[in-house]
């Protein structure tokens, strides 16, 4: 295996969650007749671990997520420095029907970037959640003993 100069560390899930709450767009991964797709969404988190989304009414998206187990995936990654992390949850998704719920999570959430009436909400509980953080390798590198350091002889 060719080792890149890049080094990874996973995260526990409190790490996870607080980079959630840090970032304002991710990715949802659900079922499309039958394959993969993935679809880019602004997103809050709601309480400790449920994250919501805002879509249309009765689309294709809205459909397609209802009572699905679905991924959710956010990331902030520099190619360039080899540095960043990704986080991933899985669990279900619902819609929501309760009109004050749908208040609430209205104000919650920041203004749509797509046109159209998005007034439809989806609630995904995070049941597993993982993440990892990768660094240019140096970072964590520990200097040998061989290595003279300043001033110590």
């Amino acid at each position: 295996m060719r080792n890149d100069g890049t080094s990874s560390r996973a995260l526990d899930r409190e790490e996870c969650l607080a980079l959630l709450r840090s970032a304002p767009v991710g990715r949802v991964v659900y079922t499309d007749q039958a394959l993969p797709a993935i679809q880019p969404v602004t997103f809050a988190v709601d309480g400790d671990e449920t994250l919501v989304i805002r879509t249309m009414p009765g689309s294709k998206f809205e459909t397609a997520l209802r009572g699905a187990i679905v991924a959710f995936e956010i990331d902030d990654i520099d190619a360039a420095a080899r540095t960043g992390w990704a986080v991933t949850a899985v669990g279900r998704a619902r819609a929501v029907t309760d009109e004050s719920e749908a208040r609430h999570l209205a104000r919650l959430l920041p203004r749509p970037w797509a046109p159209g009436a998005r007034e439809a909400f989806i609630r995904i509980t995070c049941r597993q959640v993982s993440g990892v953080r990768l660094a240019s390798a140096h970072l964590f590198e520990i200097p040998s003993r061989s290595r003279a350091l300043p001033g110590v002889s």
